[in-house]
């Protein structure tokens, strides 16, 4: 599903405006954006978990020559899906 896919559910689900819909998807994406930037979690009751995570620098090797290189420490974004979600999702299946 697509950005506009969520805006025009909400359009037709909902009845906002096209232009309302596109604002109101905007800002919650900017919210959570904003708010995994500053490295905070994101609880969605119902739906589950987001969360920064920090991985340490590591040794690696190139496949190809087999040398040893280093990968650098970076943060990393999971997600964890609440029970409820995972619930639906296999009662669908």
């Amino acid at each position: 599903m697509t950005k506009a896919e969520i805006i025009e559910a909400i359009y037709s689900k909902i009845g906002f405006s096209k232009k309302e819909s596109a604002d109101i998807v905007e800002l919650v994406f900017d919210t959570i954006k904003e708010t995994l930037e500053k490295g905070e979690k994101i609880k969605i009751s119902g739906f589950g978990n987001f969360v920064v995570r920090q991985k340490r620098p590591r040794i690696g090797r190139n496949p190809q020559t087999g040398e040893e290189i280093e990968i650098s420490a970076r943060k990393v974004l999971t997600f964890r899906p609440s029970q409820v979600l995972k619930s639906a999702l296999n009662n669908k299946a």
